[in-house]
């Protein structure tokens, strides 16, 4: 889970634990002495390092469930969502059959500037050759990321040329967004999809709003399914773009951590007009703060599941090799005191909450939720029910749909064949696609998964899985839905990730649900601040 984060760090010491109790100082010799022994007299030889990382873990998930730590090698990757930016050559990327096919450049990006296309093969990296060695995801990374300004030497196949073209690209900074999608989904209505809270999230957030203004956006849709969390900076900046004056947004206090306000304090793009956050069982810690404090001051509705129930704020620290712990330091609660963490006593039965929710009936029956009378809290305009512990509760529930599952539908998501046959057939078919729909507002009207089309996505299937039988029963149950996220991909690699949730969306149950409420006395039903 993506962990809330105060930007001030602090070094974590044997010393530092001897300032705060001198009992400590007796603890910390200890693991010494242990660790000493342990490297002198065992029968075998000890790796010092694995051994102290080890313990190191250990400590942290006996405090809560998001203490962790993360070795030096591993921080860079970890810092990327958070930053939102990496530095490398910037494509999208699929292996397919141990071969490294480019899906897309980023804009602006150096593979973009040299001329690399969709559907480029890259076969060498370095003098050296990468294909048909078993190449992984960790591998690309590895050989394509670096040091902003150094030069990697690629060696790409193109269909079109006979000979491989070499390229030699100089590694910059290419953007992480945090934005996935925004677009109007009708004339008044606009709808903006948040994958997380990193440190240009605002600033992508009000490029989008001012967008949609432009195109009359007086009602916003604001997606937070399945983002969980990130910078407390960042929500808290968000949230002032929705909330007036200079009300509360979150508070926090712990321990050692004294009691900090945040608050509104400038005036926002989007303070008036409907606003609907949308939310689900992944939703979680910043996501959590801003569904919280839109919905305590009865600024708009949260529409979708009950979020995931992160109430602990981290603060990262880095050690001296370079490696970091983000510890809990605090836990933060909502402008009308709700603490929304969920019980972490049983670390085992933290881990699968989210499937006893889910047999327990609580994403299909919002009845199957039970909550106390000593959770229950009053919003601060409307005096509204509202609920603390476990997560934000929706205020339109919107349950699970699984009627159009089946196992043929996860055969095909978990062999990646939905995934990889779109970028496959425009191997073939893109030129002629983007020529027969120069738009994608013509591709989305009028582009449709024939019987053509889809023999020829079977006919992959049983090529690259013989073993994979096609049920036609499970076929009818979940043909809509295959077909929708076929075409969706198709409209991903052909043009963008905007572009795959305008697809996508219409199967969006929790959107659509939020569409009705939006465009219907619905809204107004529930006495909000106006």
């Amino acid at each position: 889970m993506k962990k809330i984060l105060f930007v001030s760090s602090i070094l974590l010491s044997s010393s530092l634990f001897a300032q705060f109790d001198p009992s400590e100082r007796s603890t910390s010799q200890k693991f010494d002495e242990v660790m000493d022994n342990v490297t002198r007299f065992y029968v075998d030889p000890v790796k010092g390092k694995e051994l102290t990382e080890t313990a190191i873990i250990a400590m942290l998930e006996k405090l809560d469930p998001h203490s962790t730590y993360i070795p030096a090698e591993e921080l860079s990757e970890a810092q990327t969502s958070i930053n939102g930016s990496f530095v490398g050559v910037g494509i999208r990327f699929q292996i397919m059959k141990d071969t490294l096919n480019v899906v897309a450049t980023i804009p602006g990006g150096p593979s973009e500037k040299l001329g690399i296309l969709p559907g480029d093969q890259i076969v060498g990296v370095d003098g050296k050759t990468i294909a048909g060695i078993g190449l992984k995801n960790n591998d690309v990374r590895t050989k394509l990321m670096g040091e902003l300004g150094t030069k990697v030497l690629l060696e790409v196949k193109r269909r079109s040329q006979k000979e491989n073209l070499v390229f030699n690209i100089t590694r910059d900074k290419i953007p992480v967004y945090s934005v996935d999608a925004h677009y109007m989904i009708d004339k008044e209505t606009g709808y903006i999809r948040l994958n997380s809270f990193s440190r240009t999230t605002v600033e992508e957030v009000h490029t989008a709003m001012v967008a949609l203004k432009a195109k009359g956006m007086k009602n916003l849709i604001f997606d937070l399914q399945g983002n969980g969390g990130g910078l407390l900076d960042a929500a808290h900046k968000l949230a002032d773009e929705f909330l007036s004056g200079d009300k509360l947004i979150v508070y926090s206090e712990g321990r050692a951590q004294p009691r900090s306000n945040l608050k509104a304090g400038k005036k926002g793009l989007f303070e008036d007009g409907k606003l609907i956050l949308l939310t689900d069982e992944y939703s979680a810690s910043a996501s959590e703060i801003l569904s919280g404090a839109i919905q305590d001051w009865d600024r708009g509705l949260v529409v979708g599941r009950r979020t995931f129930g992160k109430g602990l704020v981290q603060r990262p620290m880095p050690l001296s090799d370079g490696s970091e712990i983000r510890l809990t330091i605090a836990r933060y609660y909502t402008p009308a005191g709700r603490f929304i963490q969920k019980p972490y006593d049983d670390p085992a039965m933290y881990k699968k909450d989210l499937t006893q929710r889910f047999l327990n009936g609580e994403f299909i029956h919002a009845d199957s939720i039970k909550m106390p009378d000593s959770l229950l809290f009053k919003t601060l305009k409307t005096n509204r029910t509202v609920y603390a512990g476990g997560g934000i509760m929706p205020d339109f529930f919107v349950p699970l749909d699984t009627t159009e599952n089946s196992d043929y539908l996860s055969d095909l998501f978990q062999g990646g064949y939905i995934n990889s046959f779109p970028f496959r057939y425009l191997t073939d078919q893109r030129e002629q696609l983007k020529a027969k729909y120069p738009t994608f507002d013509s591709f989305k009207q009028n582009f449709k998964c024939d019987e053509v089309f889809m023999q020829t996505f079977f006919d992959y299937v049983k090529k690259e899985n013989p073993k994979l039988e096609f049920v036609e029963k499970d076929y009818e149950v979940s043909k809509k839905l295959i077909q929708l996220r076929l075409k969706a991909n198709l409209a991903q690699d052909l043009w963008g990730v905007n572009e795959f949730f305008q697809v996508y969306n219409d199967s969006n149950e929790i959107l659509q649900r939020a569409i009705n409420v939006i465009n219907s006395k619905e809204y107004n039903s529930i006495k909000l601040d106006k």
